[in-house]
């Protein structure tokens, strides 16, 4: 849901966009490519990998490591990876845990089994529809947060940010990658505020 959201989004502010799955011809992603309009395409992570300039890994957290390493190291070599995904564990059923947390974080661990990508964190605190239309809750007075190691990298992805709508005074650059820990960890809150509100459609704003 949350690929396709972006992948849409993407695709109707003019960028070409190919979802990525296990195996070229995913049944979803084939509806997804005809219901997305003619810059949208569907392949293997394999094949997206190779065709984006910029990646988005929307998958499960559990899985998020091994669909990047089936995307290929050479193929994200030297590219931004935007990490939306979070290292929830439900095998305890609801609300889920933390696989990784306090001292470590997922997308700590994705820039280690990356090093030659930038792996920039964001976008992983609220619902999709959310994300690419942050006027859709409180007029879009909320905040977004960014992690990442490379100034650069987190620059080319707040100018997505903004594209998408955000505001440029309510996207907070956390830091280095390391700071995605704090993001990650406020997943449990989250899940808890759904139960609490009975919809996912909210979002943090920090007032000072």
């Amino acid at each position: 849901m949350v690929g396709e959201t972006i992948g849409s989004k993407l695709v109707s502010l003019g960028h070409e966009v190919m979802m990525g799955s296990r195996s070229n011809g995913n049944e979803k992603a084939v509806k997804w490519t005809k219901t997305a309009g003619s810059h949208a395409s569907e392949g293997s992570f394999n094949d997206a990998a190779r065709f984006g300039e910029l990646i988005f890994n929307c998958t499960k957290g559990e899985h998020a490591i091994e669909a990047l390493k089936m995307a290929g190291v050479l193929n994200l070599k030297g590219k931004i990876v935007v990490d939306v995904s979070n290292p929830l564990d439900f095998s305890k059923g609801m609300p889920p845990t933390l696989s990784i947390c306090n001292d470590n974080s997922l997308a700590e661990e994705i820039q280690a089994a990356f090093p030659e990508s930038q792996v920039v964190k964001t976008l992983n605190t609220l619902a999709a529809p959310i994300m690419v239309n942050p006027n859709s809750v409180n007029g879009g007075n909320h905040h977004i947060f960014l992690s990442g190691n490379d100034g650069q990298s987190k620059a080319a992805v707040k100018e997505i940010l903004l594209s998408f709508g955000w505001k440029n005074d309510h996207i907070i650059d956390l830091g280095n990658i390391s700071t995605a820990r704090g993001t990650e960890q406020l997943l449990p809150l989250w899940v808890r505020l759904m139960g609490v509100f009975n919809t996912p459609m909210f979002q943090v704003q920090i007032v000072r």
